[in-house]
């Protein structure tokens, strides 16, 4: 199964930016471990501050992969585009957050992006990767597109 990972803005500062909300561990530290976790899946990942960039990722993966785990990162709370790319590819997504969004600051508690995922993972740190590869895992969905 061919698991893309697209993390937003500032998710490269993991292990760095606000280690009492985040954590102290980076992504690229723990991204390997993820991967030998899952042997018979191929997880990749793709990490931009830049929205244009994160769309462009949904719409060139969206047709192609079993399966999205999207960490919007601000850009949930604030992009209708990001929302309009979902909801305009094939390819299931799950949205991600490290923190518990809903036990935050008012405006993190809306996503824009949710309401056009299989799901959301909150709350779990690092983990919270680690949950939506396994749900992708436990419900095998088909590739789509040409040659199901």
């Amino acid at each position: 199964m061919d698991l893309l990972i697209i993390n937003g803005p500032n998710l490269n500062l993991l292990g760095r930016r606000e280690p009492g909300i985040y954590g102290s561990r980076s992504f690229d530290d723990f991204f390997p471990e993820l991967v030998d976790a899952f042997p018979d899946h191929t997880l990749t990942y793709f990490q931009s501050n830049h929205e244009g960039a994160l769309l462009d990722k949904l719409h060139e993966v969206g047709f192609t992969h079993h399966g999205i785990i999207l960490n919007a990162g601000g850009f949930t709370h604030t992009s209708v585009a990001l929302g309009d790319a979902v909801a305009g590819i094939a390819t299931p997504v799950v949205e991600v957050h490290l923190s518990n969004i809903a036990a935050r600051e008012e405006f993190r508690h809306k996503s824009l992006i949710a309401k056009h995922c299989a799901g959301s993972i909150a709350g779990f740190g690092l983990e919270s990767y680690r949950l939506a590869v396994q749900w992708f895992a436990s419900q095998r969905p088909k590739r789509v597109g040409f040659g199901r």
